[in-house]
């Protein structure tokens, strides 16, 4: 059924556009008319239910006008962007001839959009983080044992009990119907063959319960829980993933805010002047320019976390605030206590970015720490998650004994991850490839690069004279932090 989005009158105009998540500017945009194709890939089906009162819905529209605007949709000019997704899609290699993850992801670039490319591949300012993330892993060798029985090799493991054929989960990522139609239910369908479990977004394109139906039978879904700022509505959205049996809570907190991402806050702009090669914006008034400075800064991620809880705290906070001359006192509660106390899942803290905070998650008695920066997407200049992790080994290996310990960020190889698990981590998260997997041939080449990362772990272990994960221990890895010399000319 086709979106209109209803005129806004003057009366209710200001508070409208505020409250948008997405910002003023596209409401406006397609005010009154058909915001189908704008709407759809960034927003689940039942996002109007849970986010708009039923008296501000306009009512369905009349079978003639649903029918003459599908009509216009399907007839409409098509943007020279769609144009070259087509012809891109058309050409893609066959599967057989994707090799490694780079290889996806050359095809991702080719047959996305720019939209969809700006945002999955986005970074925090100068993405210098994201770089460093995948650098991380050139700086650690192995030290690997020959004489080894290693003619049977098993990958497996287990998170927070539940079994996964190789030591990876599918790190949560917004937005994956920007990609391809089906979405998140891409990666649904692609990781149950292999037992591989999939975290879903709080702000995945599809519904959480849409994700829970292409689930095969006993298949592992776990939540990525962005907390609203609002308690009320964060424990709605906990009961409702406790319904559809999601098996645990991974706590976000490392996107309390949104990164400075300008590769995904430029895409309409550049997008807009690819429509117009050869013209130009029409005349503008000072109150126009002073509404786009103000909208400028804002991009895709900005409109995801806009209501996040920004007050989450280790421990219970009093404050003082001043208003209309008299002091209020203000508790914000300990986050996981709290959390806690409305759900018996299991609760993993993603986005840890130092020893400290390991730490204390670790004393606050959660089930499990994602060392993560969030796929340098937020800050910039963080240290890579797997520094942290050998940082942590070095200083806190007790925090492996109390709780689990994963990464993500940069991991492309299946190398990478055996790094990672011999220096304590219990698996790791991937997020981006997943996306680009699924964007470039849908469900089948999410099996694919499990299917390729399988391949390569095993190969790994074997030439480490791992046998099993539990054969993987700190001592097979070395970190060699080298600079090539430079000869001197004389």
């Amino acid at each position: 059924m086709p979106l209109i989005f209803g005129t806004l009158y003057r009366s209710h105009v200001r508070v409208a556009l505020q409250e948008h998540p997405g910002g003023a500017r596209i409401i406006l945009r397609y005010a009154g008319q058909d915001a189908t194709t704008a709407y759809e890939p960034i927003h689940p089906p039942d996002a109007l239910q849970k986010n708009l009162p039923s008296e501000k819905h306009l009512g369905p529209l009349r079978e003639d006008a649903a029918a003459t605007l599908s009509l216009e949709l399907q007839n409409r000019k098509k943007a020279s962007d769609e144009v070259r997704v087509e012809k891109a899609l058309a050409q893609r290699p066959p599967l057989k001839r994707i090799l490694s993850l780079n290889d996806m992801e050359d095809v991702a670039k080719s047959v996305l959009s720019y939209k969809a490319w700006a945002y999955y591949s986005s970074a925090s300012d100068d993405e210098i983080t994201n770089l460093e993330n995948a650098r991380a892993f050139s700086r650690f060798f192995f030290q690997a044992r020959v004489m080894r029985p290693v003619s049977h090799c098993d990958p497996s493991t287990t998170i927070l009990g539940y079994k996964t054929s190789i030591p990876v989960f599918v790190s949560g990522a917004a937005l994956a119907k920007l990609g391809h139609p089906d979405g998140e239910a891409n990666i649904t369908r692609g990781t149950a063959p292999l037992d591989v479990i999939q975290m879903v977004s709080s702000n995945a394109s599809l519904s959480y319960e849409e994700i829970a139906s292409a689930a095969s039978p006993g298949q592992v879904l776990f939540f990525q829980f962005y907390k609203h700022k609002n308690d009320k509505i964060a424990e709605e959205r906990v009961r409702e993933v406790e319904k559809l049996e999601y098996k645990a809570l991974w706590l976000t907190v490392d996107a309390v805010v949104a990164g400075n991402r300008e590769r995904d806050i430029k895409s309409p702009w550049i997008l807009e002047d690819m429509e117009k090669p050869g013209g130009g914006d029409a005349p503008r008034s000072v109150e126009d320019i002073e509404q786009e400075e103000e909208e400028a800064s804002f991009g895709t991620a900005g409109a995801l976390v806009a209501n996040d809880d920004q007050d989450m705290t280790w421990e219970r906070v009093h404050s003082f605030i001043c208003s209309d001359g008299e002091n209020k006192l203000i508790v914000v509660h300990q986050t996981i206590p709290w959390i806690r106390s409305i759900t018996k899942l299991p609760i993993v803290v993603k986005g840890v970015q130092c020893v400290q905070d390991a730490v204390l998650a670790a004393e606050a008695g959660v089930d499990g720490i994602l060392l993560s920066n969030h796929g340098g997407r937020q800050l910039e200049y963080s240290l890579p998650p797997l520094e942290i992790l050998y940082q942590l080994r070095q200083k806190r290996p007790d925090v492996f004994d109390r709780t689990e310990v994963y990464i993500d960020g940069g991991i492309k190889r299946g190398t990478d991850i055996l790094k990672a698990v011999c220096l304590g981590a219990r698996a790791v998260g991937i997020g981006r490839p997943f996306l680009y997997a699924q964007s470039a041939y849908g469900a089948k080449g999410v099996t694919k690069i499990i299917k390729i990362l399988e391949r390569e772990i095993i190969t790994g272990m074997r030439l480490l004279g791992a046998s099993t994960t539990g054969d993987l221990r700190p001592e097979l890895v070395e970190r060699v932090d080298w600079q090539p010399t430079l000869r001197t000319r004389l």
